[in-house]
């Protein structure tokens, strides 16, 4: 038996030019943490759905099993995601 969780499903809503952006999904890449990146500047539709969901225009827009996290903010991640 395992005590593995299963991972929360993370969503990234992003832009090319953001540096927190990179920031973010290069930190959840080195933890080997599965996320979805949705380039915002790209589908207008997503980042509709963004803004609907933080109420903020500014990315990143972290979406971590529902819970939203606004900016790169690691402390929040690694609560959301039991990351040591």
């Amino acid at each position: 038996m395992s005590d593995q969780k299963v991972q929360p499903k993370v969503v990234v809503f992003s832009t090319p030019t953001c540096s927190f952006c990179t920031m973010a999904k290069k930190y959840f890449r080195d933890k080997g943490i599965k996320f979805t990146d949705i380039d915002v500047s790209r589908d207008q539709a997503a980042a509709r759905d963004m803004v609907r969901r933080s109420g903020q225009m500014g990315v990143p827009v972290i979406d971590i099993g529902g819970k939203i996290i606004v900016g790169f903010n690691r402390p929040q991640i690694d609560q959301l995601l039991s990351i040591k």
